[in-house]
Parts: C-alpha cells; structure tokens; sequence
C-alpha cells in the first residue's frame, strides 16, 4: 500500500460516512433501527456498501455513494408499505418465536429456532434465570435478540402480541 491508497481510503471515509449522516439526518433514526429483520438487512447492507466503498480502490468512490443513497431510497419507501400493509409486514419479516413458556421448553420452537438446550442454558444464564420454573417466556426477536421474561410479575398479553407458540 502507498502513501496515496492511504489518502484516497481517507478520502472515501469522509466520504461514505457523510453520505450516511446526511442520509440518517433526512430520512431519520429509522434508518439504523434494527427493530425488524428488514432493518437488520439494511443496516447489514449499508455496512456492507461502506466497506467496501472503502476498500475497493479501484472502483470510483462514487458508486457506493449512489448505492448507499439507494438502500436508504429503498428502506423509506419499503417501511410504509410494511406499516399499512399486513400482507407485506408478512412477506418481509420474521416474527419472534417462544422457545420457553411459564418453565417449559417449547422442543419443536427451540428446533425451528436452530437452538440446543446449551444455547438455551447460556441464553438464560445471561439473563440471570437462577429458576427454570420462573421463566415466563423466552422468546427469540425478529433480529436474533434473546429475550427472557422471568419473575413473578404477571406479563401483559400485549408484549406477547405476535409472538409465535
């Protein structure tokens, strides 16, 4: 590597990343929420966009510019759709999955999931479970997150709202 790579790969950085908060400034914090696994692509995506934007000295900077400018086009104009439409909140998203429900292990879940009881021990030691019989659920999130709702308060139905038994 030269002086000049080191440069131009400096150069790209201010680029890209301007790119990206000018873009996070006019489309919003949405764009990096992660609250869904849409936005865990797209976020995913623009990494992906930025890397190598960086590094692929031989291509113009310009292009992962356009390409970032086109993933947040595109998430603005997917994430109505997703909010409206049922049918395409659906099609574009995963749901949460109970893996654990009041102390019991939901077997097939934990499978669909492609957990072991390991992962499960460790999922829940890492939320300071000291009593299986406490769990009321663990759910696995719609970007991989593990939660676990334990103790002896009662849980509102609705936290539980589109979660697949």
């Amino acid at each position: 590597m030269t002086w000049a790579d080191a440069g131009e790969i400096f150069l790209r950085i201010f680029l890209l990343m301007g790119v990206v908060i000018a873009m996070s400034r006019v489309f919003g914090l949405r764009s990096f929420s992660k609250l869904s696994g849409f936005d865990f692509a797209v976020t995913v995506a623009m990494g992906s966009v930025v890397a190598s934007g960086i590094t692929a000295l031989d291509k113009s900077p310009w292009i992962p510019a356009v390409a970032l400018l086109a993933i947040f086009v595109w998430q603005m104009l997917v994430a109505p759709l997703r909010t409206h439409f049922r049918t395409a909140e659906d099609a574009i998203d995963n749901h949460p999955l109970m893996v654990m429900e009041n102390g019991d292990i939901l077997e097939a879940n934990l499978h669909k999931a492609s957990m072991t009881r390991a992962d499960l021990w460790a999922k829940l030691r890492d939320a300071n479970v000291g009593d299986l019989s406490r769990v009321q659920a663990a759910v696995v999130e719609v970007t991989g997150v593990f939660t676990v709702l334990h103790g002896h308060e009662k849980i509102s139905d609705e936290l539980l709202d589109g979660v697949r038994r």
